[in-house]
């Protein structure tokens, strides 16, 4: 499963329409076209005077002030997991969300594990693409909401809908239902 979409009515695959470009490829001529951004600095002119859509992605390291500027003309913003043990985009996808307001879809790329999809979606990512396990068991919508809905309660208050735990006390301690 190469990429999935959370929206209000679940999980949805889908197939990427989005043609992932390295620094010296060749832009074509018609489709979206997700760009590093050191390519996006040097070319966003002439990348924005194309028809089709454009988005950016960046690497571990990379900061969310560095598009802050260009997030109104960026359909989509990927963050790379160069590893499942570097966290740095989790901080850039908070920052992105919570400081400059991007509303567009957030990408996790990379090393994008199914034990790691809770986290993934309580800072801001709505699209994953899920790697294989190591195991080579298949990653389908089962496994993937199986992954979503491991932990039924949360401490902190983030972009999912869950209330954390101190919500729930209050309302229950009021009368109201969990």
């Amino acid at each position: 499963m190469p990429l999935v979409k959370l929206t209000a009515a679940g999980i949805e695959p889908v197939e990427t329409v989005w043609t992932r470009l390295g620094g010296e490829d060749a832009v074509p001529a018609t489709g979206a076209v997700l760009v590093p951004l050191a390519r996006w600095q040097a070319e966003k002119d002439s990348l924005l005077a194309r028809a089709d859509a454009v988005g950016v992605w960046l690497a571990a390291g990379e900061t969310a002030d560095s598009i802050s500027g260009d997030l109104d003309r960026l359909t989509v913003v990927a963050l790379d997991f160069p590893a499942f043990s570097d966290g740095r985009a989790y901080s850039t996808a908070r920052l992105l969300r919570d400081r400059f307001g991007y509303r567009g879809e957030l990408r996790a790329i990379g090393d994008v594990l199914l034990d790691q999809l809770i986290q993934m979606v309580r800072t801001g990512f709505d699209a994953l693409d899920v790697k294989a396990p190591v195991s080579g068991a298949a990653v389908t919508v089962e496994t993937i909401q199986a992954a979503l809905s491991r932990y039924s309660l949360v401490y902190q208050v983030a972009h999912d809908p869950r209330p954390p735990v101190s919500a729930l006390r209050r309302r229950l301690a009021a009368g109201g239902q969990a």
